[in-house]
């Protein structure tokens, strides 16, 4: 199961249904995977979420980018999470998400960078994706 940015951010945020998430991920007898760009999402979105609290419309410091970087690099452990390294073969698969399935292109799913990386690691790993939101709801991936 490759596990999207908005998985790790939920979880870590505490946001709403974060629960729910947790079970599916406790329950599930599956490898966990993600990339290094996941890791960098997870972590620059963390971040951005503990300095919007402080504060509506602050950045993150750089002590707060790193004890997120932190936290999820533990999330990653504490599961056994495999890390994937972007191929080539992934590369492709993200531009081809992007044609079908983004936002360069309207389409109603509206995947973003980070979203068609997801897309392609799932892809081309042939594992499920899972995600919060509902951006992947409208690919072949729901």
């Amino acid at each position: 199961m490759f596990l999207d940015a908005s998985v790790i951010v939920a979880i870590l945020g505490r946001e709403p249904g974060f629960e729910e998430i947790e079970k599916r991920l406790s329950v599930s007898d599956v490898a966990f995977f993600v990339s290094p760009l996941v890791k960098f999402e997870a972590s620059v979105a963390l971040a951005r979420q503990k300095a919007s609290v402080a504060a509506p419309n602050t950045k993150p410091s750089p002590a707060l980018l790193q004890q997120a970087e932190l936290a999820v690099e533990a999330f990653v452990d504490d599961l056994s999470v495999q890390e994937v390294p972007i191929s080539p073969e992934i590369g492709k698969r993200a531009i081809n998400a992007s044609v079908a399935y983004g936002k360069a292109v309207g389409h109603v799913a509206d995947l973003n960078f980070g979203d068609c990386f997801a897309y392609a690691c799932a892809k081309v790993l042939g594992v499920t994706l899972l995600y919060k939101g509902n951006d992947f709801a409208h690919t072949d991936l729901a």
